[in-house]
């Protein structure tokens, strides 16, 4: 027998399948439940018995969830017949913008080793350059968990557009906004009165600038910024609190009726 007919006759209990995919048992019993990975076959005792075909299910379950798809969508474009020529494509494309990040760090870390090593100084541009790819390889990390490999593509070409202006939106004005939110929240300012709408409608603006006014994309980022807020704003010094109750704050106002402002003198 052919080594691919042995793989494809190749049968997995649950805990060989746990072990080889780095999943754990408790994992693969829930996805059984769900009917997101259900086996094959059974044994006459009612063990779970994972076969080839599985396997493969298997690997699209994980290459989708790594796009930072959630388990339900997973499951809906499964069972709707995934191209699996694209999604291997599109796992692929993941990795090497993972990589990609990561040889620009490789390389300005390499710099900024190769002058400690000379004379143990370092200069101002090549300490900048490490800092600097260091915070964006953190913080694609971070966007990645929340949004596709298309989305982060579509937020990065849509911040190169905007040039120099895209440092001052994301990590200037952005962080302002948020202060300020904070300050309205602590002075016991209501979400819906007019000073925090206009925040939010700045916000949503800037929001907008980089993520071409997809709801989806924005709600990502929001995610990533009450994740990861001294990733996020390159201030390694920022604390989550800081981002995730103004964030919250700022949330409620999109949803409750603004309050009428008062006359002007």
């Amino acid at each position: 027998m052919r080594r691919e007919d042995r793989a494809v006759h190749t049968t997995w209990k649950t805990g060989a399948l746990a072990e080889a995919s780095g999943l754990t048992v408790r994992t693969l019993h829930h996805w059984d439940a769900i009917g997101l990975l259900t086996p094959s076959r059974r044994t006459a005792a009612g063990h779970r018995v994972y076969t080839g075909n599985d396997l493969a299910r298997l690997y699209q379950i994980l290459a989708l969830r790594g796009l930072g798809l959630d388990l339900e969508t997973i499951g809906a474009c499964l069972d709707a017949g995934v191209d699996p020529v694209r999604l291997v494509r599109d796992h692929l494309a993941e990795v090497d913008s993972a990589l990609a990040a990561l040889e620009t760090l490789r390389t300005r870390l390499s710099r900024l080793s190769a002058e400690l090593a000379q004379d143990g100084a370092v200069s101002g541009p090549a300490l900048l350059d490490a800092l600097h790819a260091t915070g964006r390889a953190a913080a694609q990390a971070t966007l990645r968990r929340h949004l596709n490999p298309a989305s982060v593509r579509e937020l990065a070409g849509r911040a190169a557009s905007l040039g120099p202006a895209a440092h001052y939106h994301l990590h200037v004005e952005w962080p302002e906004l948020y202060r300020r939110a904070a300050r309205l929240r602590s002075a016991g300012t209501p979400p819906s009165d007019p000073a925090v709408r206009r925040l939010v409608a700045r916000m949503d603006e800037l929001a907008a600038l980089f993520t071409g006014g997809d709801a989806g994309i924005s709600a990502g980022v929001r995610a990533a910024w009450r994740e990861a807020p001294h990733t996020m704003s390159g201030d390694p010094a920022a604390d989550p609190a800081d981002y995730r109750e103004p964030a919250a704050y700022l949330d409620a106002s999109r949803t409750t009726a603004p309050t009428p402002e008062g006359p002007h003198p």
